[in-house]
């Protein structure tokens, strides 16, 4: 059950500097397969470092090490609200 005062957000909503932990993911088949192997899994610390000159795709910090997800991966991705 999640609490009353948090609030979800896909990690593609998150700005450089926020934190959140993982939710859920929402992908199906390879690429959410491709994600957990990663590291994202439920209750995962995630770190927004910064964004790309584009915007895309975008640093991220868990685990003790940097990912670079496009923005269309990350939107996959639900978050806790921001730590």
């Amino acid at each position: 059950m999640t609490d009353a005062t948090s609030e979800t957000q896909t990690l593609d909503q998150l700005t450089p500097g926020q934190s959140a932990r993982v939710a859920k993911i929402n992908g199906k088949g390879a690429i959410r397969r491709r994600l957990m192997d990663m590291g994202i899994v439920k209750g995962t610390e995630i770190q927004v470092i910064k964004a790309s000159p584009l915007g895309d795709p975008v640093e991220y910090r868990l685990r003790g090490y940097s990912l670079s997800l496009r923005r269309e991966e990350a939107r996959l991705i639900d978050v806790s609200h921001a730590i």
